[in-house]
């Protein structure tokens, strides 16, 4: 194997790599919420926080502020 065939495979097996660790920090993120949350509130994120997808702890945040805002459905998520 040639050195320049040695430092690309190295660099997309780290890349590869990287990009699997960040889907897996994002996937275990958008499970902390189940399916009937993230319906309940998907609407009011992007009406009210849209500004913070995707960040996870920025649309909480938003919302949480915006609580007075919330439908009726997603307002419960956030009063458990």
């Amino acid at each position: 194997m040639s050195k320049v065939s040695s430092k690309l495979s190295i660099r997309t097996v780290l890349t590869t790599l990287a990009v699997a660790g960040s889907l897996t920090v994002f996937a275990q993120a958008a499970n902390a919420y189940t399916s009937e949350q993230r319906i309940a509130c998907t609407p009011d994120a992007f009406r009210l926080c849209s500004s913070e997808i995707p960040n996870i702890d920025g649309i909480t945040a938003c919302m949480r502020k915006q609580k007075s805002n919330l439908s009726a459905a997603c307002k419960a998520v956030f009063d458990k």
